[in-house]
C-alpha cells in the first residue's frame, strides 16, 4: 500500500463513503435472514439474483464517488440520499419474491429506481449530459425490478434476468462512449479513477461484510446458557472469518493497488470491472452471507449433528468467498492460484463432518483447510524467486 504510484495523488475514502458502506452492508444482513429462514436451493438463487442487481450499483457509487468526492454540501445530500434508497431495498428483501404480496417486491423496485436516480444526478453534476450512457440501461433496468414486484412466478423471474442483462450490457455502452473523438468529456475521465481510492474503498466494503459472520455468532448464541462448547465453538467461527481476512489483505489489497496504479489510466476501468464486479467481489460477498447464515444457524448448538442446509451454507459460503479471490488474483496477475483452487475442491466435503459429526467438527475442518492453504503459500511466496514474480501483481 506504500508502493508509489508516480504523479497520481494517493485519495483515501472518506467517513461519509464509509458510512454508505455501513448501509450497504445492511443488504447483506438481510441477505443472510432470508437464506438462514429458508436454506433450500430457490432461496440461494434468489439471493444471488438480488446481491447481483445490487451490487451492480454499489459499484457505480465507488467509482462515482472515486471520481466525484463528496466534498461539497450538495454531494453529500445526494449521497445520503442514495443512502436512504439501498435502505428501502435492504429493508425490502425479505418479501421482495413473496407470492400474494406485491408490496415488498414494488417497495424493492421503486427503491433501486431511486439508487439508479440519485446515481446519475450525481455523475450529470461532473459530466452533463453524457451520463445517459449509463443511466439510461440502469433505469431500464430498475424499471425490470419493480414490474417484477407486480409479477409472480416465470414472469417475476424473466423480469430480474431482464435487469441483469441490462446491466451487463451497460459496460460495452460507456467503453463506446469513452472512444476518443466520439465522447471527449467521458472518455477522458471515465478510466482515470485513484488507485488508492478503488482499492481501499472495495477493503472497508469486505471488512464491514466481515462483520456480519461476527454479528451471526451473538444472534446464534441467543440466550443460550454460556457453555466451553458455545465458547469454543465462537471462537472457532471467529478464526474462520479470521483466515478469510488474511487470505485478501495480508497481500492481494497491497499488490492489486500497485497493479491499478501500472495500469494506463484508460484501462482501469474494464480491469476494475473484472476484478471487482464480475468475477471476483460478487461471489466473495455472497460467499460471506451464506457463511454467515451457517454460523447462525449452527453455532448455538456446536456438539450437534447439522442438517444439510447449515452445513452446506458454511461450506458452500467459504468455497465462494476462495473462488472470487481466485478470480481476483487471475485477473491481476497475482499467484499463487493453485493451493487456493485445491481449498476450494476441499471445502465441501467439510458439509460431511457437519452431517456426520458436529458443527465444531465442520467448523475445525474448515479452519484447519485454510490454514493449511495458508501455511502452504508463505513457504512458496517466502522464496525470492516467488517474491519477485508476486510482488507487483504480474505472476511473471
Amino acid at each position: 500500500m506504500s508502493a508509489p504510484i508516480g504523479a497520481e495523488a494517493v485519495r483515501r475514502v472518506s467517513t461519509l463513503e464509509l458510512f454508505f458502506d455501513l448501509v450497504f452492508v445492511f443488504t447483506v444482513t438481510q441477505l443472510t435472514v432470508l437464506i438462514a429462514d429458508d436454506l433450500t436451493f430457490a432461496t440461494a438463487g434468489r439471493v444471488v439474483l438480488i446481491f447481483t442487481v445490487l451490487f451492480w450499483m454499489y459499484g457505480g457509487y465507488a467509482y462515482l464517488t472515486n471520481q466525484v468526492p463528496p466534498d461539497r454540501p450538495s454531494r453529500r445530500i445526494l449521497l445520503i440520499l442514495g443512502m436512504g434508497a439501498f435502505l428501502i431495498c435492504a429493508l425490502s428483501i425479505p418479501r421482495a419474491f413473496d407470492d400474494g404480496d406485491d408490496s415488498g417486491g414494488v417497495a424493492f423496485g421503486i427503491g433501486y429506481l431511486l439508487v439508479v436516480l440519485v446515481h446519475g444526478a450525481l455523475y450529470s453534476r461532473s459530466h452533463g449530459r453524457r451520463v445517459v450512457w449509463f443511466v439510461l440501461p440502469n433505469v431500464l433496468a430498475a424499471l425490470a425490478v419493480t414490474a417484477a414486484g407486480f409479477a409472480e412466478g416465470l414472469a417475476r423471474d424473466v423480469l430480474w434476468l431482464l435487469a441483469l442483462v441490462l446491466q451487463f450490457a451497460t459496460p460495452p455502452l460507456v467503453r463506446r462512449a469513452a472512444r476518443p473523438g466520439e465522447d471527449e468529456g467521458l472518455g477522458s475521465r471515465i478510466g482515470t479513477m485513484s488507485p488508492s481510492h478503488l482499492v481501499e474503498r472495495h477493503g472497508l466494503l469486505l471488512i464491514v461484510a466481515f462483520g456480519e459472520s461476527i454479528i451471526a455468532i451473538g444472534i446464534g448464541i441467543g440466550e443460550l446458557p454460556l457453555t466451553f462448547g458455545l465458547f469454543a465453538g465462537a471462537f472457532l467461527a471467529l478464526a474462520l472469518t479470521a483466515a478469510l481476512w488474511w487470505t485478501y489483505f495480508v497481500r492481494d489489497e497491497g499488490i492489486a493497488e500497485r497493479v491499478f496504479a501500472r495500469t494506463p489510466p484508460l484501462q482501469r476501468f474494464k480491469l476494475a470491472l473484472n476484478a471487482y464486479y464480475y468475477y471476483s467481489f460478487l461471489p466473495m460477498l455472497i460467499g460471506i452471507a451464506f457463511l454467515a447464515a451457517g454460523v447462525k444457524k449452527s453455532i448455538g448448538h456446536p456438539g450437534e449433528q447439522l442438517s444439510a442446509g447449515p452445513a452446506l451454507a458454511l461450506a458452500g459460503g467459504v468455497a465462494l468467498f476462495l473462488a472470487g479471490d481466485i478470480a481476483f488474483r487471475r485477473v491481476l496477475g497475482i499467484t499463487p492460484v493453485v493451493y487456493r483452487a485445491v481449498a476450494v475442491l476441499g471445502t465441501p466435503a467439510t458439509a460431511l463432518l457437519g452431517m456426520w459429526l458436529s458443527a465444531t467438527a465442520q467448523l475445525i475442518g474448515l479452519v484447519a483447510v485454510l490454514v493449511a492453504m495458508l501455511s502452504v503459500e508463505a513457504r512458496w511466496t517466502g522464496s525470492p524467486a516467488a517474491a519477485a514474480g508476486t510482488d507487483d501483481g504480474t505472476g511473471t
